[in-house]
């Protein structure tokens, strides 16, 4: 008898949990890898402040995050570029609008395998020449960059063509959004592309700073120089001053979360963002990446509790945006 009863007990416990699950409020964001480690963090820290309201955070890139998006499938889509015309307009067919808000800078790190002893810093215009269309099946080896280099193949690994990171390197790096070689390993989910570099002597990669932060024992990080003294003298780190200085260039950039109009109505996704827009500064250093200045933070609330809506930039990536003009435009 005593066990019918626990058995009846268990499972009116378990029903009692399916209605609490069934009763709770789900907030659907989806988008890029590179802003999916502080979205998944402010995530956990709303949901242990909030019993009751669950938050899915996805990785389907940034193209393919405004992609669900901008057809009502998601909340929230995280972005590490601005967005396209072309999601623009597949928003406007779908009759969603959005409010745009920057939640952090990122300096898109270019990373190596911890027995590479030859890179000790790459220019912008060897970065080109390594990635620009022209270079596949012509630039296979590392002594074709510099000749004191290895007689050895360079095994590249890239943000695929879904990834905002794909969009602005290429446009940073090339000097056309889209442009570059067909031919190296390339992936929307950056963790691939850190197991990729980490195994391979002989592999060059780049992604988000955070992912090179979380695996530093496992990559050599390689500054950049763009050989614009305005900008820094010689080879310089994506490290916090750099990139609050504006001298990490061209690589440094904002990253953004989208948030539809539609569910910004909704008690749980306000309570979200407002949650995001007080804590996103620190939960943006705990992941690694560069938080925005206090005032950043506060525009972007303003801008939400007006419901603001649109992008401030034009429908494309923008290469040298620094905090500092960042702010002007959202302040405008």
């Amino acid at each position: 008898m005593k066990k019918w009863i626990f058995v009846g007990l268990l499972g009116i416990g378990i029903a009692s949990a399916q209605t609490a699950w069934a009763k709770s409020t789900l907030i659907k964001i989806d988008g890029s890898s590179t802003v999916f480690p502080i979205t998944e963090a402010v995530a956990e820290e709303f949901q242990a402040a909030h019993r009751g309201e669950r938050v899915t955070v996805g990785i389907s890139g940034t193209g393919g995050g405004f992609k669900k998006f901008c057809t009502g499938e998601t909340d929230i889509s995280d972005a590490s570029r601005p967005i396209k015309r072309s999601e623009v307009e597949m928003c406007v067919d779908n009759k969603i609008q959005y409010i745009e808000l920057p939640v952090a800078y990122d300096g898109i790190a270019v990373i190596v395998n911890l027995k590479n002893d030859w890179v000790d810093y790459l220019t912008v215009k060897e970065l080109k020449k390594i990635w620009e269309p022209a270079a596949q099946g012509k630039i296979k080896k590392w002594n074709q960059i510099r000749p004191n280099w290895p007689d050895k193949e360079i095994h590249l690994y890239g943000a695929g063509a879904d990834s905002g990171t794909y969009d602005y390197f290429t446009e940073a790096i090339v000097g056309k959004e889209h442009a570059s070689r067909g031919d190296f390993t390339a992936s929307e989910d950056d963790n691939v592309l850190v197991q990729g570099v980490a195994s391979d002597q002989y592999a060059l990669g780049f992604f988000g700073v955070a992912y090179y932060q979380e695996n530093k024992e496992r990559l050599k990080l390689v500054p950049i120089d763009d050989e614009n003294d305005a900008n820094g003298k010689g080879p310089i780190f994506p490290e916090y001053d750099n990139v609050v200085k504006g001298t990490y260039q061209p690589l440094a950039r904002p990253v953004f979360i989208y948030v539809s109009l539609k569910s910004a109505d909704r008690p749980e996704v306000r309570n979200f963002i407002d949650f995001y827009m007080k804590n996103g500064a620190t939960l943006t250093k705990e992941v690694g990446y560069i938080a925005l200045p206090d005032r950043a933070y506060a525009l972007g609330a303003g801008r939400f509790q007006k419901r603001m809506t649109g992008s401030v930039f034009e429908g494309k990536s923008q290469v040298g945006v620094s905090i500092e003009d960042l702010l002007q435009k959202e302040g405008k």
